[in-house]
């Protein structure tokens, strides 16, 4: 992350719209809420000016001169002069049909602005949206994520393991890690390679969609991920791992529309759960190694792919993140 901010250090706001009421309201209200925006009217203009500028945040009218308010999301997505981070919402002038809702979010949009407007709510969405992008570029920036993917690398995940921890054992709640190894077939001799991005990049995409905003996803070495979930018991390590391991296989059989399926994959978990850290207080980063074992030695939970800590086993084979 370059150290720009603009004038008094706000946060800076990139709206794409041709000036309807629409985007002047919302032009005010991010204004009025500490915002520093910047407006282009096309698509193409904001595509260029997002390359320049690195926007914390990126607001595209549903009805540009030029091209769809969706060309443009999945535009930006695409483009690597735009961080992964960014986040990008569409704003629609009529209440949002649900069809239109899931075409943003195929596009890359984070969220939908559509009516009715709620001042309060969407400065709240858009500030939680700025500070995640803000945490993402300084963990990048201190050489906490993994370049290849964007999610954390082992140093990060160490690191949100120790925080996540520190809350759980100040609330007394629970806190649980997910492992997930992807045993990934080679592509048939010959075959032509996935379109649309590698097919690791799908699979992080498939365990990104299953994971809930709070769960914290790290890459633990080429093909195995971890999932640090707060407030998650044993159970809810169970079904969160189903969810995750689901899409991941339903990746591998459709892949995206109009393009080769990514190749063949079997999904190994492993996950470890403390009920109460308050009480039975863990070594956070112990989580991880627990959960990376499971996946190799763990007692069996669900027809052997999953698999939960065995306290019988030592870990210590595992590398330690």
């Amino acid at each position: 992350m370059t150290e720009r901010m603009p004038q008094g250090g706000l946060p800076l706001v990139l709206l794409t719209g041709n000036g309807q009421e629409t985007t002047r309201w919302l032009r005010s209200l991010l204004e009025g809420g500490g915002y520093a925006v910047l407006q282009e009217r096309s698509g193409q203009h904001a595509l260029e000016r997002a390359r320049t500028t690195e926007p914390d945040v990126i607001l595209v009218d549903a009805e540009l001169p030029d091209m769809p308010g969706v060309e443009l999301c999945r535009a930006l997505r695409a483009d690597p002069r735009v961080s992964s981070s960014t986040p990008i919402l569409l704003m629609i002038r009529e209440a949002a049909t649900r069809v239109q809702r899931l075409a943003a979010l195929r596009a890359g949009a984070w969220e939908c602005i559509a009516p009715p407007h709620d001042a309060d709510e969407i400065l709240l969405k858009i500030g939680a949206y700025v500070h995640a992008k803000l945490d993402a570029d300084r963990a990048r920036t201190e050489g906490l994520l993994d370049a290849a993917t964007g999610l954390y690398n082992r140093q990060g995940l160490a690191r949100r393991a120790r925080e996540l921890g520190s809350q759980a054992f100040r609330e007394h709640g629970p806190l649980a890690c997910i492992v997930l190894a992807l045993d990934v077939e080679p592509p048939e001799p010959g075959a032509a390679p996935p379109q649309g991005g590698t097919g690791l990049g799908r699979y992080v995409q498939a365990i990104k969609s299953a994971a809930r905003l709070s769960d914290v996803i790290g890459r633990l070495s080429a093909t195995e991920f971890a999932v640090l979930a707060p407030g998650t018991d044993a159970g809810g390590a169970r079904r969160l791992a189903e969810r995750l391991a689901s899409s991941v296989a339903a990746t591998t059989v459709t892949g995206t529309a109009g393009a080769a399926a990514a190749s063949p994959v079997r999904v190994r978990c492993g996950y470890e759960a403390v009920a109460n850290v308050g009480y039975a207080p863990i070594e956070p980063v112990d989580l991880l190694v627990r959960a990376a074992a499971a996946v190799r030695t763990g007692r069996a939970d669900s027809g052997g792919w999953l698999r939960r800590f065995d306290e019988g086993v030592n870990p210590a084979s595992t590398t330690t993140p």
